[in-house]
């Protein structure tokens, strides 16, 4: 982050009520007009209560651990819960132990596997750590909503059902489209949106955080049950969905098209830069620390000309800078630099030994310079692999030990042959 952005982080609690607003509200989308304006306004009401009584807010937003690791995406919601720690509010990273186990059907399809208790666990220890490259430890209360959801008896399910009708259900765009092609609707799947909004009951919370895809969840069910169990409704911030590197889908693991918030600086900084000019607001909107007025002066460069190669550096840095820190990120630029705009090899590169002849494509695989011996294949056959600067064209061909190669996949990746 920049100086200027530092110095506007830091005095984040001294802005008023209406730039709180403004900042809270940067990247949200709810799709109606009058629910964006109600949520507004009773945001506004809390925060000037909770100024008045020196009350922080409790805010929160759900994870399901049903991966292992989180790529930009994830991190959207996190930057919003990050906004409200720096304006003093009370924040709870909430891992889904139970709700991880039926999944979300909100945009899916089709019904999702069940997780085992150990295998959502496993991925549940990884959590919290990689959320504190965004979020701030030391403000940041993590809790597990199998504390609750584990206590409740069939009768309480019963009790939280009978809040919701079928109909309601059916509206929901997955569930009509899949009602309507003739395809299986689970019973089991309607239960997500009790267990999500009895998250909400148990912790009384003010705010919930969550995608735009979130808002059955987070309102019909969670504000509702709040409602009917004697709290105030919370407020629902919606963040919008950060597309992919392609710019245009939905990040994913499964895509391909996502950028991992444990990958290398240098190769975080080179997906960034593969992003498309015409996706560029929507990463400062999602990704960065930029509050309102740094975004305006991002959109008057562009709109003055700037070559939108330097405003996507920027956001590079930024991006890398966030998870790594400034040194790293200019490091990582350098490192972009030196290999793209002077086309030079990087001086450093690792290596991998090779005990006997190998074919390109189990080299690919052995090294993670590819997922798999067919996702190597793919590459050489789109003309993405090249040995000392010669484009490979047979997955086949074999690479002697001791050969001292210089195998290339893609742009940015490197690996020298011994």
């Amino acid at each position: 982050m920049s100086t200027t952005a530092f110095q506007e982080t830091a005095l984040a609690s001294q802005m008023s009520i209406d730039e709180q607003v403004t900042w809270l509200m940067q990247g949200t989308e709810f799709g109606d007009e009058t629910l964006a304006k109600t949520m507004t306004r009773e945001l506004r009401a809390r925060l000037e209560e909770s100024r008045r009584t020196g009350k922080p807010l409790k805010v929160y937003c759900g994870y399901d651990p049903r991966t292992g690791d989180l790529h930009l995406g994830h991190t959207i919601t996190m930057r919003k819960l990050r906004a409200f720690q720096e304006l003093g509010h009370e924040v709870t990273f909430l891992i889904g132990t139970y709700t991880s186990l039926l999944g979300d059907p909100s945009d899916k399809n089709k019904a999702r596997d069940l997780l085992t208790e150990e295998t959502v666990a496993a991925n549940a220890r990884t959590y919290a750590e990689q959320a504190f490259k965004i979020l701030d430890r030391s403000k940041t209360q993590v809790r597990f909503n199998a504390e609750w959801l584990s206590e409740l008896s069939f009768l309480d399910v019963i009790k939280l059902a009978q809040n919701f009708t079928i109909q309601q259900f059916m509206t929901r765009e997955n569930f009509a489209l899949r009602l309507e092609k003739g395809e299986p609707i689970y019973l089991h799947e309607t239960f997500y949106a009790l267990m999500q909004g009895y998250d909400a009951v148990a912790q009384e919370t003010d705010v919930q955080v969550g995608g735009s895809d979130q808002l059955f969840n987070i309102l019909t069910a969670g504000r509702k049950l709040q409602e009917a169990y004697g709290q105030k409704g919370q407020i629902g911030l919606f963040v919008k969905i950060l597309p992919g590197t392609d710019g245009v889908v939905k990040m994913s693991k499964s895509l391909g098209n996502h950028i991992p918030i444990m990958a290398a600086p240098e190769d975080m900084y080179g997906k960034v830069m593969s992003v498309p000019d015409s996706a560029l607001m929507v990463y400062f909107e999602l990704a960065t620390r930029y509050t309102p007025s740094m975004i305006d002066a991002i959109k008057a460069q562009l709109a003055a000309g700037v070559n939108p190669r330097d405003v996507k550096m920027a956001l590079a840095r930024e991006i890398v800078s966030i998870f790594y820190g400034d040194e790293a990120a200019q490091q990582a630029e350098a490192h972009f630099k030196n290999i793209f705009q002077k086309g030079n090899r990087p001086d450093e590169m690792p290596e991998f030994k090779l005990e006997q002849p190998m074919q390109i494509a189990d080299i690919m695989a052995a090294t993670k310079m590819a997922a798999s011996k067919n996702e190597a294949k793919r590459l050489i056959a789109g003309a993405g692999v090249s040995l000392d600067d010669r484009r490979i064209e047979d997955f086949a061909e074999l690479v002697q030990p001791g050969s001292n190669a210089v195998l290339q996949v893609g742009k940015r990746r490197f690996m020298k042959l011994v």
